[in-house]
Formats: structure tokens, sequence, C-alpha cells
């Protein structure tokens, strides 16, 4: 089989070893002659995924006591509805980053006063504000650390006066972060964490209750939590993936090991992007992702971006074609990708680079 060198953006690229455990799992899940597919979710043995799947998400994310982990269907995009749902009563603030951020703060909208305490898009999102200051007088702050689209990320926790809450849908579990920061952390599985049909979320119990709205029954973050997230048939497989994710995460030394090699992964393709003149970063600097980097032809070279694409497709890569409304490369570099991948990315930057001097 030709090898191949997977760049999408998502769903992720998935570890050999969870994609093996998988295999194993469709066609007996822990030895009870039933696919995973087919597993009643009130069998011990599924009852015992999901804790373990739990458990693991408090050892790896180093959750503190106060907070519970719950597996949702509906993806982030559902989540932008709980979270309004569950947490703005009066007044909630965003940062507007991106197109998912937009999207946040456009169902935030739908349910009360919400608005946008800063905002990139002057520059097409192609960095992160900053110098704002953050209300007191807010239900919460709602951010989104990583912006897949631009390429842009929120590298550290912020300190804020108001509960926090953060879409980590494309960098969760990339790097270190300080959940005690945070009322509620929520991320679709597809990115990071396992395949799409999932999202996490990651909530301080203290923080629900604080609405008057009537919630509806499947909409309240405390029926998810009362329940175990079996208050519904969960994906179950998408949360078996998952969970065999989070068991190579601690194979590889955990998030912070994880997070050395992401750090190595992409200053080694940002600095050819940097060094080679067929190609420039559409990100500033300071706030280069380091899940997901996008780059452009460079000035003067427009016309070869057909013919890179055509060029790095017939070397192995997959998925660098940029997202439709920015055009350009895009290559993400979520937690299974390897360092061999991006440097044969770099290898064929280099090639093309010669073919054109």
């Amino acid at each position: 089989m030709k090898k191949v060198h997977v760049f999408n953006a998502g769903p992720c690229l998935l570890a050999p070893e969870v994609i093996d455990a998988s295999i194993d799992a469709l066609k007996d899940f822990k030895g009870t002659g039933v696919s995973v597919l087919s597993i009643s979710h009130r069998t011990k043995e599924w009852e015992e995924t999901m804790n373990e799947c739990r458990a693991l998400w408090k050892e790896l994310f180093h959750i503190p006591e106060g907070y519970e982990v719950v597996f949702l269907g509906g993806g982030a995009s559902m989540q932008f509805l709980y979270v309004a749902m569950n947490f703005l009563e009066k007044k909630a603030a965003y940062l507007d980053t991106g197109v998912w951020a937009h999207k946040a703060l456009k169902e935030a909208k739908g349910i009360g006063d919400a608005y946008a305490i800063a905002c990139s898009a002057d520059k097409n999102y192609t960095y992160i504000p900053t110098g704002f200051e953050i209300p007191t007088d807010i239900d919460y702050l709602h951010v989104t650390t990583n912006n897949t689209i631009y390429g842009t990320e929120l590298k550290e926790d912020l300190d804020s006066p108001v509960p926090l809450i953060a879409d980590m849908s494309s960098d969760i579990l990339s790097r270190p972060v300080d959940v005690s920061k945070y009322a509620c952390i929520y991320a679709g599985a597809q990115k990071n964490a396992g395949p799409a049909g999932v999202a996490v979320a990651i909530i301080r119990k203290d923080a629900l209750g604080k609405v008057s709205r009537y919630l509806p029954t499947m909409l309240d973050y405390r029926t998810h939590i009362d329940k175990e997230s079996m208050f519904n048939t969960p994906p179950v497989f998408s949360i078996f993936v998952m969970n065999e994710t989070l068991k190579w995460v601690k194979a590889q030394g955990g998030v912070e090991a994880i997070h050395k090699r992401n750090l190595r992964k992409a200053a080694t393709l940002y600095a050819e992007i940097d060094r080679n003149p067929l190609f420039v970063g559409t990100a500033e600097v300071e706030d280069r992702s380091i899940m997901n980097v996008c780059f452009v032809m460079a000035p003067g070279h427009e016309d070869l971006q057909d013919e890179f694409m055509a060029f790095a497709k017939s070397k192995g890569m997959v998925g660098i074609k940029g997202h439709r409304s920015v055009g350009g490369f895009r290559a993400s570099l979520y937690n299974a990708c390897t360092q061999e991948d991006v440097d044969a990315l770099v290898d064929c930057m280099q090639e093309f680079e010669k073919m054109h001097r």
C-alpha cells in the first residue's frame, strides 16, 4: 500500500494502535462475542469502558475535584446551544476569532444578550485580539482556543474575573490546560480525541443551576451528569475509540509529552515556510497554531498553487488543501501526526522549490 501522510483538518488521524484496537472490538468487544457496534450500553463491560474513559480524562487533563466529564452527541456545534442554555442568564461575551467562534456567538444571541468583546475579522481572523477588558457584569466569557480555518491559537489559559468557557475542539489534549480556570470546556472529538460522533464536556458542577429559564431535559447538563452520560443511548463506538485514544495518549507520556512533540512538529514546518521563497504563512507569527498550519504561495508565485497541490498529492500528502473560505494550504498536525509526516511535507516543499529555481 502506498505510504501517505495525513494532514486532514478533521476527522483526525488516529494512531495505528487505536485503529487496531477498534478493529478488534468491531469483531468482539471484551470477549463478549458481540461487536462493539451491537453491545448494549447497559452491560457491565460497557459501563467499565465509560468509567475508564471518564477516569482517563480526569487523569490526563488533571481535572480537579468539583468537575464532571460528560459525553454527548451532536458535536461541538450542539454545545454552542448547550452553553448558552445552561449559563446565559443576563449577558455573555464572546471572543470572536473565527467561523466557529462566530457561530457559537450566533447561537447565544438566539438565547439572550450576547456580544463580541473583541473580534479579529478586520484582518480575516489572522490574529488573536489582545488588550480587551473583561467586564464583571457578564455571566461568562466564551473563547475558541484554536481556529482551524485560519491557523491561530490561544496558547495560554486566560485569567478571567467571570466564568470562562472554552471550545477546545481542535487543540484539546495537545497542550496542558489549567482546568480550574474554566467553568466549562467542550470539544468535538474528531480533531484530537477520536472520531466524529461524540463531544466531551468538562463542567464545574457548581456553575450550573444559575439560569431561571426552563431547560429542556436533553439540553440540561445536569441530566447527563446525573445519568453518567447514559440518559439516552450514547454514541458507543465513538466513545470506545475516544477511550482507546486516551489510552494511547497516556502511553505516549501524557499530554505534557504530547505537547513537546507538537511544538517540535509545528516549529519544523513553520521554519520551512519562513525559509522557502515559494511559500508564506498567513497567521500572525505570535498567534500561529501548533495544530493547524496555514500557508499560501508567496507573492509572485500564486500561479503555482495547483501545481504544488498536485505535486504534493503525488508524494503522498493528504488533506493539505486550505479551507474553501480562505484557500491556500493547511497542514493539521494533530497528536497522531508524526514527525516523520512533517519531515516528509518539508522534503516535498524543498523538492518543489528546486524545481522552480
